[in-house]
């Protein structure tokens, strides 16, 4: 059959059946990979920074409840650092809100309102949370402690903040993991007091922490890498007294979580193959 006088057009009556293609046109309109834009190293290795940071603040907490549930610590020390944390971190987010007036800032009334009520709250029910779990066996704490925490890690927000922030379901599920696995770790405190700082430093941890780590994503890049190399010390250094085959193996999780895993999607990148043609469904383009 000719193909002389054919048109890719399906309103017009022509001699050739609807699926017809001229031999020689084919294939002419095959692309390969057509919205591929390639990695590099380094710029993955800062976004991996976040996911550092976040390890680093749950073994700063594992850290923190073996001592003060050994008795190596004291609650009251513990709550006095989460009172100047607090409010260093409110003075740098406030700092950062100052110099990134796009990024949304909050009124301060609310914020003092919001964290007398956490405070007033905790101190309240700390009685309750340290008999929450008295008729669980430690094995079923210690398991059902990792599950959650490993879903908190799964889960957390990593990106940047977008200049209207936007609280994912998935955050808002995380840091409920990372909650309710403090507070069911709290309940084999010994007395009040330590459950009350605990749970405390957990609010703070999991709930106030990701929202500064998401303002500091928009600092210089000397900035974002000292403070994770900061995070990633302290949690090694609270780590290694308790127990050093678990800091060998949080070293070794940091390492591949910020170096290898971005070299290992940098290699991977070459066996992407995405073939795009005139068989695709259409996709309107709009100005």
């Amino acid at each position: 059959m000719s193909s002389k006088g054919w048109d890719k057009v399906l309103w017009e009556r022509q001699p050739f059946p609807d699926n017809y293609i001229h031999p020689h046109s084919f294939l002419s309109s095959l692309r390969r990979n057509p919205n591929f834009k390639p990695y590099t190293y380094w710029p993955l290795v800062l976004l991996c920074c976040a996911i550092t940071q976040h390890l680093a603040t749950i073994f700063t907490f594992l850290a923190v409840f073996v001592r003060l549930k050994e008795r190596w610590l004291d609650a009251r020390v513990l709550l006095w650092v989460s009172i100047v944390s607090f409010f260093g971190g409110y003075a740098l987010y406030e700092i950062l809100s100052y110099s990134n007036p796009g990024r949304g800032a909050f009124t301060r009334s609310n914020t003092i309102k919001s964290s007398l009520l956490v405070f007033l709250a905790l101190m309240g029910l700390s009685p309750v949370l340290r008999t929450l779990t008295a008729a669980t066996s430690s094995d079923s704490i210690w398991a059902l402690s990792a599950c959650l925490f490993l879903l908190n890690a799964l889960l957390a927000d990593y990106s940047s903040m977008k200049p209207v922030p936007q609280e994912r379901l998935t955050s808002v599920l995380s840091m409920n993991a990372a909650i309710s696995s403090s507070v069911v770790l709290a309940s084999r405190l010994p007395d009040d007091l330590a459950v009350f700082a605990l749970v405390l430093f957990a609010v703070q941890s999991f709930a106030l922490f990701p929202i500064l780590r998401h303002q500091l994503q928009v600092t210089p890049q000397i900035a974002q890498i000292l403070f994770t190399l900061t995070l990633c010390v302290l949690s090694f250094a609270l780590t290694i007294p308790l127990s050093v085959s678990v800091a060998y193996i949080y070293a070794g999780i940091s390492i591949t979580v910020t170096f290898v895993a971005p070299g290992v999607l940098i290699w991977a990148q070459k066996f992407k193959n995405e073939i795009r043609g005139p068989w695709d469904v259409a996709v309107p383009r709009l100005n």
